[in-house]
């Protein structure tokens, strides 16, 4: 059992104010889903995973190198990270099998890159695992919310990541766009393949099958860690979320709804 992410009594403290003060931790072979409300320090937590800022106190491990005595420049190539913000980088001029490419070089836009024939590849099976190979030529903006979210997360996995981090990837999709979305993100995570992956979202109703893990965090704390099952309760939701709750659960999905 190999830790890709370690939280030790990790801080992030701003302006005077701790937003986030957690001991956590993941197992490369796990999947994990960060809920709670706005505020309550999710983002935050994916930013330290994914290199782009440092604890104030404590310590972070990713992929077993401590923040601020490694190079997170090459660390950053070993981790996948999909999120609206990197996908606010790619120019909306660029084709959607180079915005899948250039992952290769860890750059937004093709600019003057040689890419050898299996990056292309690379890139074109990636697509048609995501749905997205008759879209190699489109251009990426002019797709859809959906379409544009299925790229993020295919560029993500375009080199192979040790970890797979993805900040609420189900956001602002219609339902049609959600399920066809969960359905491909449920059969990667069940993948024997598959990295560790760790999501961030709001909603109960967007954990995908495969996930196995949850950690529920309020004001920058935990309010509850673990298996799934254990953490996403009437109880444990209620807390997080500051008013009572009422969770369901059916086959691998859940929902909540107020008590």
């Amino acid at each position: 059992m190999t830790n890709v992410l370690d939280y030790d009594a990790a801080t992030v403290v701003r302006d005077g104010r701790t937003i986030l003060d957690v001991t956590w931790a993941v197992d490369a072979s796990e999947r994990w889903v960060v809920l709670g409300p706005n505020g309550a320090g999710k983002t935050t937590l994916l930013q330290l995973a994914a290199t782009l800022i440092h604890p104030t106190s404590g310590t972070v491990r990713v992929l077993g190198e401590r923040l601020g005595r490694t190079d997170v420049f090459e660390l950053r190539t070993r981790v996948g990270f999909a999120s609206t913000a990197m996908a606010r980088l790619i120019p909306g001029s660029e084709t959607v099998l180079d915005a899948v490419m250039t992952a290769a070089y860890s750059v937004a836009g093709r600019w003057h890159e040689e890419y050898e024939d299996i990056d292309e590849r690379r890139a074109r099976r990636v697509l048609a695992e995501w749905r997205l190979d008759h879209l190699a030529d489109r251009h990426f903006g002019t797709l859809s919310d959906g379409e544009r979210k299925r790229v993020q997360i295919a560029r993500a996995v375009m080199t192979d990541p040790e970890l797979l981090l993805l900040d609420e990837p189900a956001a602002s999709l219609d339902l049609g766009a959600r399920e066809e979305l969960l359905e491909l993100l449920g059969g990667y995570a069940t993948a024997a393949t598959a990295p560790a992956i760790v999501m961030v979202t709001h909603h109960v109703e967007e954990i995908p099958q495969g996930f196995g893990h949850g950690l529920l965090l309020r004001e920058g704390r935990a309010v509850a860690a673990g298996p799934i099952g254990e953490v996403i309760t009437s109880e444990h939701l209620s807390a997080a979320f500051g008013r009572p709750l009422e969770a369901t659960r059916i086959g691998q999905r859940f929902s909540a709804v107020a008590g």
